[in-house]
C-alpha cells in the first residue's frame, strides 16, 4: 500500500525536478550563465502576483486546460520504465503515450478558448493547425519500435534493446519523435501558438499561479517526452557498468538537453509552413521507416 503511494509521488517529484532543470537550462542558453536562477525567481514572482480577472471567461474550461498539460505529462511518464520498472506497466504503453499526447490538443485549445479573448483564441487554433502537422508522423514514429519489439508494452520495448538501441536501426523515427515532443510541448521552433506576434497567444491572459501551472506543464511535457524517448529509442536503461536506472536518467537528461537546446538552434516555424514539411516530408519518411522495420522484423522472425 505504501509503495503504491510512494511511486506516484516519487514520479511527480522527479518530473517536476526535470522540468525545473529544463527551464533553468533554457534560461541559461538564452540569457547566459547568470540566468540559472531565473525559473526560481519567476516562480516566486508568479506566486505573489494576483490572478487576472477576465470578463465572461469560461473559468472551468480555462483552468482545466491549464492543469491539463501537467496532468498529461504525469500520465505519459507513468508508463516509462526506470530500471526496468514503470509506475503503471500497462500492456498498451505506446498507445497510452499517444493518447495523452492527444489530450494535450484539448488542453491547449481549452486554454485558448476558455479565456474568451482574441489572442488566446488565435493561439489555440494555431496550435491545432500545428498539431495536425506533427501528429500523424509522430504516431507512425511510435509504431516502429513497437513493431520491432512485437509489443506495445514499454517494458518489452525496453528489453528488446538489450543488444542494440533502436535509435541505431530507426534514426528517422527517432528524429520525428523528437519533433513531435517539441511540438506538443509548444516549445522552441514550435512555440508559435504562444508567439510574440499575438502577444503571447494561449499564454496572453494568464497570470499568477495560473501562468506558473501552464509553464511548468510545458517543461514537464518536454521532460516526459525525453524520458519516453530514452525508453523507446535509447536503450530503455540498458548499458554497460552502470545500473539500469542510472542509464535511464543519463539518457533522459541527454535527450532533454538536446530538446531544450533546439530553441537556440532553430527559428520559430509558422504552422502553415510546418504543414508542408509535416505531410510532404516527415510522413513519407516515417512510413518508409516503418516499412523497413517491418520487413526486418518479419525476416528475423522467419530466421528464428
Amino acid at each position: 500500500m505504501a509503495e503504491a503511494l510512494l511511486f506516484p509521488l516519487g514520479l511527480t517529484a522527479v518530473l517536476l525536478a526535470l522540468a525545473a532543470l529544463a527551464a533553468g537550462l533554457d534560461a541559461v542558453l538564452v540569457e547566459g550563465p547568470a540566468a540559472w536562477r531565473a525559473p526560481w525567481q519567476e516562480t516566486a514572482r508568479l506566486a505573489r502576483q494576483r490572478r487576472r480577472a477576465l470578463a465572461s471567461a469560461d473559468r472551468l474550461l480555462w483552468r482545466l486546460g491549464g492543469a491539463g498539460l501537467l496532468v498529461a505529462a504525469l500520465l505519459m511518464a507513468a508508463v516509462v520504465p526506470v530500471g526496468g520498472r514503470p509506475v503503471a506497466d500497462v500492456p498498451v504503453g505506446v498507445v497510452w503515450f499517444n493518447a495523452m499526447d492527444v489530450v494535450v490538443w484539448a488542453a491547449v485549445w481549452c486554454l485558448g478558448w476558455g479565456a474568451n479573448a482574441v489572442h488566446g483564441l488565435v493561439g489555440g487554433y494555431r496550435f491545432l493547425a500545428q498539431a495536425l502537422s506533427y501528429e500523424l508522423p509522430l504516431m507512425f514514429a511510435l509504431t516502429a519500435p513497437a513493431v520491432a519489439a512485437a509489443s506495445l508494452r514499454m517494458t518489452d520495448v525496453a528489453a528488446a534493446q538489450a543488444d542494440r538501441w533502436f535509435v541505431v536501426e530507426m534514426p528517422v523515427a527517432f528524429l520525428v519523435f523528437c519533433v513531435g515532443v517539441v511540438g506538443f510541448s509548444v516549445h522552441g521552433p514550435f512555440a508559435h501558438p504562444a508567439g510574440a506576434d499575438v502577444h503571447g497567444g494561449v499564454l496572453a491572459e494568464l497570470s499568477g499561479v495560473d501562468r506558473w501551472v501552464v509553464q511548468a506543464g510545458r517543461y514537464a511535457l518536454l521532460a516526459a517526452g525525453a524520458a519516453f524517448g530514452a525508453a523507446l529509442f535509447l536503450g530503455g536503461g540498458t548499458g554497460p557498468w552502470l545500473p539500469g536506472w542510472v542509464w535511464s536518467l543519463v539518457t533522459t537528461l541527454a535527450l532533454l538537453a538536446v530538446l531544450v537546446a533546439g530553441r537556440r538552434l532553430l527559428p520559430v516555424v509558422r504552422p502553415d509552413r510546418f504543414v508542408e514539411a509535416g505531410w510532404l516530408v516527415l510522413l513519407p519518411l516515417t512510413l518508409a521507416q516503418v516499412f523497413v522495420v517491418s520487413v526486418v522484423a518479419v525476416l528475423r522472425a522467419g530466421g528464428a
